[in-house]
């Protein structure tokens, strides 16, 4: 699995990790110069806006810390070849919320996720990766980010030493392993995002990891997991050969439409709107908003190669499953991973990275 975050998702997924009330930070090592591997949060008395992206003045003054990802595929690598990038993060805080800026350099913006197309006999077809032999679509899929958090010093313990690998476990029938943490009590806070099913509802998927092991009838996601809350998608069957339901504005995927089709705007599907070569959603996505797995916001944009997420969350959220920022004098371990149109080959830092917060 590579280091394996999942990014991931559902994630997860996507990978990233937070330590509770160890490793404190003092004073004097927050108001100076930054370890390389440490994030330092801003504190803000106002909240960057979400949707301007990089362009809210609270970013201008925020420390940046930039990461290698690697060992993932695609981000304009050769088939065959490992595809990487390189991540840029920035961190903001209030009296009572987390914000951080992700940007990172993918030459594609990947959103045709197994769509359905009509072909030239009037049948509907899925699209998938002809190389996939089961979770490993590399051609038709999304592009999606993950970050990691130990939700306590058990597990904090291990991540510090292995990072996101202490939670990856090779082989077991799937290209990049398993995730599960390795003993009871061991927990990862999970961030999906995933920029088809998640990402349109202004929602990065909160998930975590435990100790299950995979067990391919009653565990097939080993101990990655989602948060309390209502899938973040469900599929369109065909029915008849066609699909069951398309978006409401009847506007085929690859020329002005969606591929997915928000909760409420689906409609019986109308073969006759299509033609030959046109692609339609095969998914309904549903918003997790108000629920434990809907506790991370986002805004996305895509420009001039570059992937941004300005994302928020509740410094204290409450949850089991989160990690908590309660003690802003600790730093918190977290590893990050992007995935380019991949399913789970995702590229991702060889080592922990750690959030401070700066002095008030």
């Amino acid at each position: 699995m590579n280091k394996s975050l999942l990014l991931t998702a559902s994630a997860a997924s996507l990978a990233t990790l937070t330590l509770f009330g160890c490793g404190s930070v003092s004073d004097k090592t927050m108001a100076g110069p930054a370890a390389k591997d440490t994030l330092v949060a801003t504190f803000v008395s106002t909240a960057p806006n979400l949707a301007a992206g990089a362009a809210d003045p609270v970013w201008a003054n925020a420390r940046p810390l930039t990461a290698d990802l690697t060992g993932g595929v695609n981000f304009g690598a050769k088939p065959g070849e490992k595809g990487e990038t390189k991540v840029t993060l920035k961190a903001a805080y209030t009296a009572d919320m987390l914000y951080m800026l992700i940007q990172y350099k993918d030459p594609t913006n990947s959103v045709r996720r197994f769509p359905y197309q009509k072909q030239a006999d009037g049948s509907w077809k899925k699209l998938v990766d002809p190389a996939d032999k089961g979770g490993d679509d590399n051609m038709y899929y999304e592009d999606k980010w993950a970050m990691l958090w130990p939700t306590n010093e058990a597990t904090a313990k291990p991540f510090d030493k292995e990072g996101c690998a202490m939670a990856c476990h090779e082989g077991q029938g799937k290209p990049y392993g398993n995730k599960y943490t390795n003993l009871p009590g061991q927990l990862l806070d999970m961030w999906h995002m995933k920029g088809v099913r998640t990402g349109p509802w202004g929602l990065v998927h909160d998930q975590y990891t435990d100790d299950t092991r995979f067990d391919a009838k009653t565990a097939p996601n080993a101990g990655r997991k989602g948060d309390p809350g209502p899938s973040e998608y469900t599929n369109i069957a065909l029915v008849n050969g066609k699909p069951a339901f398309m978006n409401r504005d009847n506007k085929p995927a690859n020329a002005g439409g969606t591929y997915y089709i928000k909760k409420g705007d689906e409609v019986p599907f109308d073969d006759s709107k299509f033609k030959a070569g046109d692609e339609v959603a095969s998914i309904i996505i549903n918003s997790q908003a108000g629920t434990d797995a809907g506790d991370v916001k986002v805004a996305n944009s895509y420009a001039n190669g570059m992937h941004t997420s300005v994302i928020s969350r509740k410094l204290v959220t409450g949850s089991k499953f989160d990690v908590q920022f309660a003690d802003l004098g600790a730093r918190y371990g977290f590893g990050f991973a992007a995935f380019d149109n991949a399913q789970v080959r995702h590229a991702t830092s060889d080592d922990p990275m750690y959030l401070s917060f700066g002095k008030k």
